[in-house]
């Protein structure tokens, strides 16, 4: 068995970018929107194919029905709710790290792409949304079914 040992500058690593993800949030956020939601936003991989661009999003204890991908023009909106596990029951945690509630986030896509071809997939707490892209037509606004 190998031992690890805790790197305190990995440690700082992760507090520096948890703390530039809540000030980002923070910065972003409309007014009057209350505070709580969106306090957790999924970590998203978008890669350029040749023939699509894909979008892949960590969605760990999401239901599927709890979840939207929506296009409109060149942004890409993915939005849903991770609701706290009910078999935690009213005992005293310990120690908590896991973020539950709303979330929301929406990119610009890198180039035009046909929201009609568009297909999503979930698979172990992991979204991954295809988009086809399109040759010079006006996008329109449209929801991306998850299969």
């Amino acid at each position: 068995m190998a031992i690890v040992e805790n790197s305190p500058l990995h440690e700082l690593r992760s507090m520096r970018e948890q703390m530039d993800r809540l000030l980002d949030l923070a910065c972003s956020r409309d007014r009057g929107e209350e505070p709580w939601v969106g306090v957790w936003q999924p970590y998203v991989d978008i890669v350029e194919c040749d023939a699509a661009v894909v979008i892949m999003a960590e969605l760990p204890g999401v239901d599927q029905e709890d979840m939207e991908v929506k296009i409109e023009d060149t942004t890409l909106t993915i939005r849903g709710e991770r609701k706290q596990c009910q078999n935690a029951g009213t005992g005293i945690y310990h120690h908590v790290e896991r973020y539950y509630g709303a979330f929301q986030r929406s990119f610009s896509l890198p180039c035009s792409v046909d929201p009609e071809k568009a297909s999503a997939a979930f698979d172990k707490g992991v979204l991954t949304i295809t988009l086809p892209k399109k040759d010079g037509a006006a996008p329109r606004p449209s929801t991306v079914r998850i299969k």
